[in-house]
């Protein structure tokens, strides 16, 4: 192993040895990008994420308790802070009688003003589908024919088809969301047979990840076992 080495790196004038150690040089910088582009992107959404935080709620924020006007430099991630403790006291007032009584006043004005009911009551609907712990969206990922036999294509199950669609279908219908890549947010709605479907071992994560990379990620079936 040493001797092949040294025979790699050893620069005899020939091409043949001039065209290893490029090949060498190039693998070692092609693994340097893999290795720190994913880190350096990800520390920077989340330190953008933070900054927005920060812009948008620390100015809320009464200069009397507000850490940023005793300290020398200004705290990263208060305004998340801020953000997670203001979403769960309100989420705990809700629990209570009178949260509850504000929320049931709140909304029956919303629902009596044109347009704007129509729209929180879509978000609405949306963010309890998703976020109900009983859901069963998102948490299984199928394979189907799409756009015709022969071609395959990757959805995720968004829950059980019901209401006039499975009324005036012949089969047994699954919603399932069929995205775009390399934008998950963006796709189609379909309703399809659960015979159609094939149900994968993959997780809804690896799925993303696998539409999300245009196929380049792909889990195998190794890691299930």
């Amino acid at each position: 192993m040493k001797k092949d080495l040294e025979e790699v790196f050893v620069d005899d004038g020939s091409d043949v040895s001039r065209k290893t150690i490029l090949g060498r040089i190039r693998n070692y910088f092609l693994a340097g990008v893999l290795v720190t582009a994913p880190i350096a992107i990800t520390l920077s959404v989340v330190w953008g994420f933070l900054k927005f935080l920060d812009r948008k709620i620390t100015p809320l924020i009464p200069e009397l308790i507000n850490p940023n006007t005793y300290l020398p430099v200004d705290v990263p991630g208060l305004g998340l802070i801020i953000a997670l403790i203001f979403f769960t006291l309100t989420g705990w007032l809700t629990r209570n009688f009178f949260g509850r009584l504000l929320v049931r006043i709140s909304e029956n004005i919303v629902n009596h003003v044109p347009v704007i009911n129509t729209i929180y009551g879509a978000i609405k609907q949306i963010f309890e589908t998703v976020m109900a712990s009983k859901s069963d969206a998102f948490k299984e990922v199928v394979m189907f024919e799409y756009p015709r036999k022969g071609i395959w294509v990757m959805g995720f199950v968004t829950g059980s088809t019901k209401g006039e669609v499975q009324e005036l279908t012949k089969n047994d219908t699954v919603n399932i969301f069929l995205p775009t890549t390399p934008n998950p947010t963006s796709g189609f709605l379909l309703f399809i047979p659960k015979k159609d479907l094939i149900y994968m071992k993959m997780s809804v994560e690896e799925g993303i990840k696998m539409i999300v990379s245009g196929g380049i990620i792909t889990p195998t079936l190794e890691d299930k076992d």
